[in-house]
């Protein structure tokens, strides 16, 4: 455990005791090599070598921007990965001192920082296009660091009709002149002690800001948001004593009967900095969540994965739900770094998944990350059936067909749902078995994306869920919506299951074709769904939905039709 007033330095972003000193000489390219050889050596009794390569690395200079990435990107790995903590110190100490070694960069170096892989380290800034939401999140929170990127606004005009509005004399230049200066326009408006993205975001909404695709610069400086800083506050350090878990150590099965995790509610003071961390963590990395940005505050829980691991996740608030399907998001943290997020997408026992590791960490302990993942989603919301996208495993998604991803997810257990695609698997798992080493071909796995793959705890029905698409049951629902379909629809809720609603699951309900034979035991629980979709909590929206079985076989037969 790291003594009490390091920690605290830490836990507030800043520099801890043993503030280093740069060498004048250059970071030998050997140093590097064995520095990152140290992410796959876990177990070894010796460590010292590693706290030596460390200390050696901390006072070495880099001129170019290549080394220093390589040198960033594999201390921050050692440091969510320790194997002791005189490691996790030296890491701190090397990643404290990032914006003084980016200062020393030419100009020319600096955009190497700017790809989205390595964004966000310390002494660098961002440019990209942020919804309104976030937009608005980073300039009441960072104002002096995040204003409208000017130089990098291919398409201003986009500006001329809001302005127009707003300062009607920019009709000189506007309705007659090309080139017209919209930023001294602005500029003038709003005068001194604003920026000019505050006074855009005081006078727009999200619609209208959105249209405007305005792209902001973020100046990350020696912030503590940024990659190079970002911890969150913990009070021991799990260190790695032992070889990692490889994907062999882990049985998603055996997880999901596992004991379960201890989870508590995030008192709501604590919960919005928690949130501000989770969006700023993923801003850095041109990231949006839906879920990020439109976070339920006042439901957000914690919950202890082992191993180092926090996870934080929570749902969206009534206004922001979907129709259907529940929504949940989280993040994980690694001895307080932010590693990477989650976000299911639920109906009924099946929960749709999207998992996503930060690059920095590919090679630390995925499959048990992922399946202590699913774990505490089985238990929180009882859901049983898993399912991937077709996007997560390749499809039109050229980096994770070159990382393997499908055979992620097939060695843990999941299976095409797709017929074509498992006679397709049963070769490829042919060729590996006769041939050592054989792996599938780049097109091969492009064929093996073509649909979702699926992987079901014991408890869940088997094949159920195979043909289903949401998209199914939405159209359907929608076939000839308009205003009168709408006030039908709410009508024969109200007559069948004594509830007003005019709600999407109150449209599809009201396309079940026996919905008037159910019996009123069974009238009453759709009710009590209807209302518990825009209550508090949608965890208890999906356990009244796995209870209905005549609610999922409709939905089923609805989403499995064509």
């Amino acid at each position: 455990m790291y003594q009490k007033s390091w920690k605290n330095a830490i836990d507030y972003g800043e520099v801890p005791p043993g503030r280093i000193e740069l060498s004048s000489r250059a970071m030998p390219i050997q140093l590097l090599d064995r520095l990152e050889a140290w992410k796959t050596r876990f177990g070894s009794r010796d460590t010292v070598p590693l706290e030596r390569l460390l200390a050696a690395a901390a006072t070495w200079r880099s001129r170019d921007a290549a080394s220093l990435i390589r040198l960033h990107e594999t201390v921050l790995f050692l440091r969510a990965w320790p194997p002791t903590p005189e490691a996790a110190r030296l890491a701190d100490a090397i990643l404290f001192s990032f914006a003084r070694r980016i200062a020393e960069l030419l100009e020319d170096e600096l955009s190497a920082f700017a790809e989205p892989e390595v964004s966000g380290i310390a002494g660098t800034s961002l440019s990209a296009v942020f919804s309104y939401e976030v937009a608005r999140s980073l300039a009441d929170r960072h104002p002096r660091n995040v204003e409208v990127a000017w130089d990098c606004y291919d398409n201003p005009d986009r500006l001329g009709p809001l302005l127009a509005r707003l300062l009607p004399l920019i009709g000189e230049e506007w309705l007659v002149e090309a080139h017209v200066p919209y930023r001294e326009w602005i500029s003038a408006a709003r005068g001194r002690g604003t920026t000019d993205l505050a006074w855009l975001l005081a006078r727009t909404q999200v619609e209208s800001f959105d249209a405007l695709q305005v792209p902001l610069t973020w100046e990350i400086a020696d912030a503590r948001i940024s990659r190079s800083r970002l911890r969150l506050p913990k009070r021991s350090l799990f260190c790695h004593t032992e070889p990692l878990l490889r994907r062999n150590d882990v049985s998603l099965a055996g997880e999901l009967e596992s004991p379960p995790l201890v989870v508590k509610r995030v008192p709501r003071g604590q919960a919005r900095k928690i949130l501000d961390l989770i969006l700023d963590t993923s801003a850095v990395r041109y990231r949006e969540l839906y879920g990020f940005s439109h976070p339920d505050e006042a439901r957000v829980f914690h919950a202890d994965a082992g191993r180092g691991v926090d996870i934080y996740f929570f749902g969206v608030p009534p206004q922001w739900r979907l129709p259907l399907r529940a929504y949940h998001a989280g993040m994980f943290f690694k001895n307080g770094v932010p590693a990477g997020y989650i976000e299911l997408l639920s109906l009924f026992e099946r929960a749709e998944t999207g998992f996503n590791l930060y690059y920095t960490f590919r090679e630390g302990e995925t499959a048990w990350l992922y399946v202590r993942l699913l774990r505490l989603f089985h238990q929180v919301l009882g859901v049983s059936c898993f399912s991937v996208d077709p996007y997560q495993i390749g499809l039109e998604n050229p980096e994770a067909v070159d990382s393997g991803a499908f055979w992620f997810y097939r060695k843990l257990g999941f299976r095409p749902v797709d017929p074509a695609v498992a006679t397709l698997t049963a070769r490829e798992e042919r060729r590996m078995r006769q041939t050592p080493g054989y792996r599938s071909s780049k097109r091969t796995l492009e064929k093996l994306a073509a649909d979702c793959v699926v992987f079901e705890a014991r408890s869940a029905e088997k094949g159920a869920w195979d043909r289903f698409r949401i998209r199914g049951v939405a159209l359907g629902a929608s076939l000839g919506f308009d205003d009168q379909a709408r006030s039908t629809a709410s009508q024969r809720i109200a007559r069948m299951l004594g509830i007003e609603s005019s709600s999407g699951l109150a449209l599809v309900m009201s396309r079940i074709p026996d919905l008037e034979s159910w019996t009123q035991e069974e009238k009453a629980a759709a009710a009590g769904i209807l209302r518990a979709k825009e209550s508090a909590s949608e965890a208890r929206y999906l356990r009244l939905m796995q209870r209905h079985r005549r609610l999922r076989a409709a939905l089923l037969a609805l989403g499995s039709a064509g």
